[in-house]
């Protein structure tokens, strides 16, 4: 079942999403990767996320955070209402106010799926769900327009205390989904194929398949070419052409690429050239 109850508010540079779901449905949630950052505030639900891999429990008030193309999907453990809050925004918003890029050091300085989560034991999430309650109730334009900007700063600051107050961490043994999402990202722009990656991890395709899905949230084949398009679009919207976008994110195939960019973004390179491919 889609979202019962669904705000969202979208302000170019800022998207805002709060969403209920009565009865929550594992369908309507598939894998996503976009080309912006995001912060996740979960409410309630009997859900889990997976990010790249990893597994992260949920309880009321925990936070995560995702930046620009990495992989993250709800898991639905059972059919209790599912509530959250959701922000975007790329990664340029805060150059003009943060030119050393210290609110983004919590996106971009930690591994692929490591260190997304934030709980109460970091920082006060009644305030982060207040300032998020804020950002996603009705407003005029203009007075919804001051209270985005200065509410995802006082959020971003807050993570970004929270972020540096954990110092740096040994990295864990990476279970099987985390080496294989490791692995893809390495050579993302190079020739890969399902059984190639089963045989590197000495599975079958199916068992490849498999665990992938069951720890990722997708397919292999999904996850990369979700991946590429990205990288596509960032491409595009960076000024390169799109034979260039095409050849540079993995793709061998101009027309392949073309109508898998279009099913997934809903337009096509030119016209993403064209609006500079900013969106989420």
């Amino acid at each position: 079942m889609l979202a019962a109850m669904l705000e969202e508010f979208d302000f170019g540079d800022i998207y805002v999403r709060h969403a209920v779901d009565g009865r929550p449905e594992q369908a309507d949630y598939t894998m996503h990767v976009h080309n912006r950052c995001e912060v996740y505030l979960f409410i309630s639900g009997n859900v889990e996320y997976l990010v790249e891999g990893s597994r992260y429990p949920l309880d009321t008030g925990s936070l995560l955070i995702m930046r620009p193309s990495e992989s993250h999907a709800a898991r639905i453990l059972g059919s209790s209402r599912y509530e959250r809050y959701a922000a975007n925004f790329p990664a340029a918003y805060l150059a003009g106010i943060d030119p050393d890029a210290l609110l983004l050091r919590p996106f971009l300085e930690r591994p692929l799926g490591k260190g997304n989560l934030f709980t109460g034991r970091d920082m006060d999430m009644k305030l982060a769900e207040q300032l998020f309650a804020e950002m996603a109730a009705p407003a005029a334009p203009r007075e919804r327009n001051i209270v985005l900007h200065t509410h995802i700063g006082m959020l971003l600051y807050m993570i970004a205390g929270a972020f540096s107050a954990r110092g740096k961490t040994v990295p864990a043994v990476l279970t099987f989904p985390e080496r294989a999402v490791s692995y893809i990202n390495r050579h993302l722009f190079e020739e890969l194929s399902v059984r190639a990656l089963a045989g590197h991890f000495n599975l079958s395709t199916s068992q490849f398949s498999r665990l992938f899905r069951k720890g990722v949230g997708s397919s292999p084949w999904e996850y990369i070419l979700r991946k590429r398009l990205v990288a596509a679009r960032e491409l595009l919207g960076d000024g390169a052409t799109a034979q260039d976008a095409c050849e540079r994110s993995g793709f061998s195939d101009y027309s392949s690429f073309y109508r898998a960019y279009r099913t997934y973004f809903h337009e096509s390179p030119g016209e993403t050239k064209g609006s500079s491919g900013s969106g989420h």
